[in-house]
């Protein structure tokens, strides 16, 4: 295939760049789907202006700062992608692009502080912790504080759980059916440690043996979607030596994680270690698809059929094609799954896009949490801590005691009997 886009100065990802925009035939499809359109109404901040301006940077037309507003106000949602007729592969596109403008562009001093503080705090959860409760006792005074620093303080809990580290090794209940590993995350084992104690109680009780590494903390998604290749190489790198190869399968419970890990042939794409990448990323499962490939093991109570309104994270159901999976468990632990109006809509958590673009992710949100409210429900499921964090946020905003959780937990509860 032909580009007027220079494939071979770009480096391994300048095949997948020039592929997905010349396959974009600029029909529209994309447009009612894309959150900063629908937010904005502007072209230049649709998938289709944003593929052409780079396109544009590609072709030495503009320079990355040229293009840098739309494709920061961009949340890599991938919407787009489930709507595009052509099969445009716009999560490669916006991920490759981003690993390679991101060294060229010129951010303003306050900018670039604000990035490598997420870049060095989020991934550590016991830095992130301290962060955070520094955050929560100044909350007050950040007030006071730039936009940025406000933006950040402002998406903290009002409380942090106790630290629970996710033991090494949980054994099976009953016969053994399955060994996986399991991903503790950096930010969930913060802001809600308990999602991952449900994994283990939930897979435990279908009869699946679970490793945790210990010594991992972070699978280096947030650094891929902030364009920050050195980092997310060596991330990527550890979490691939971190997880054993004697599992099944290696299991994400957040979708952003899951996402960033599947995207490991692309970013180490051209290096030694890509086949370990691709090897890696194909035993990658959401713990939603993993159990619903198992064959979930029906609870033996009979909960109260309570009323639950599914939340689609973008980086599940756009990024990684999973849909019915969660539907399908919560409907077989007894409860009623309801989608709201408009669910391919993002929230306007995706990954720190909330602490970078503060106003278009509180429009976001504020619409979520509306719809989700609107469909009447006992109560919220999710599959992705971002999107939790999120959508509670706006929740209490909006003055619902209505609770959001994970749908590992609402699985949970149903074995326990508390559904």
């Amino acid at each position: 295939m032909q580009h007027e886009i220079p494939v071979d100065r770009l480096g391994p990802r300048g095949e997948a760049m020039a592929n997905a925009i010349s396959a974009c035939v600029h029909c529209g499809f994309c447009l009612p789907t894309c959150p900063t359109y629908v937010v904005m109404g502007e072209e230049e901040n649709s998938p289709r202006g944003r593929i052409f301006l780079m396109k544009e940077v590609l072709e030495g037309r503009l320079s990355p700062d040229d293009a840098a507003g739309a494709i920061d106000n961009c949340l890599a949602c991938q919407a787009c992608v489930s709507a595009c007729p052509s099969g445009v592969e716009y999560g490669d596109l916006i991920t490759a692009y981003r690993l390679h403008a991101e060294p060229r562009r010129s951010r303003p001093p306050g900018e670039r502080a604000q990035r490598a503080t997420v870049a060095a705090t989020l991934p550590k959860p016991k830095r992130f912790r301290a962060a955070a409760r520094v955050g929560m006792a100044t909350r007050a005074l950040a007030r006071l504080a730039p936009r940025r620093m406000r933006a950040m303080v402002d998406q903290l809990p009002r409380s942090l759980p106790k630290a629970r580290p996710l033991p090494e090794f949980t054994p099976a209940e009953g016969e053994r059916r399955a060994r996986v590993a399991l991903l503790q995350g950096c930010v969930q084992r913060v802001l809600d440690p308990e999602i991952g104690w449900a994994t283990l109680r939930v897979l435990a009780r279908n009869g699946v043996e679970v490793v945790v590494p210990q010594q991992h903390e972070c699978c280096g998604a947030l650094a891929i979607h902030a364009g920050r290749e050195g980092q997310a190489k060596r991330l990527a790198r550890a979490t691939i030596e971190a997880f054993p190869d004697d599992v099944d399968a290696v299991i994400a419970n957040a979708a952003g994680c899951g996402s960033g890990m599947t995207e490991y042939p692309l970013l180490l794409a051209g290096e030694s270690d890509e086949e370990a990448a691709r090897a890696f990323a194909a035993r990658v499962r959401d713990i939603s698809t993993f159990l619903d490939e198992l064959g979930l093991v029906e609870p033996r109570s009979e909960p109260r059929r309570r009323r639950v309104v599914y939340h689609d994270a973008c980086h599940l159901a756009h990024a990684q094609g999973v849909r019915e999976a969660p539907r399908r468990l919560l409907r077989a632990a007894g409860f009623e799954v309801v989608t709201p109006a408009n669910p391919e809509i993002c929230c306007g958590s995706a990954g720190t896009y909330n602490v970078e673009r503060p106003e278009i992710a509180g429009e976001l949100g504020r619409r979520k949490a509306t719809s989700l409210l609107a469909a009447e429900p006992d109560v919220i499921a999710a599959g992705n801590i971002g999107c939790l964090n999120q959508i509670r946020t706006h929740l209490d905003e909006l003055g619902s005691r209505t609770e959001a959780l994970h749908t590992v937990e609402l699985l949970d509860r149903a074995y326990s009997g508390e559904a």
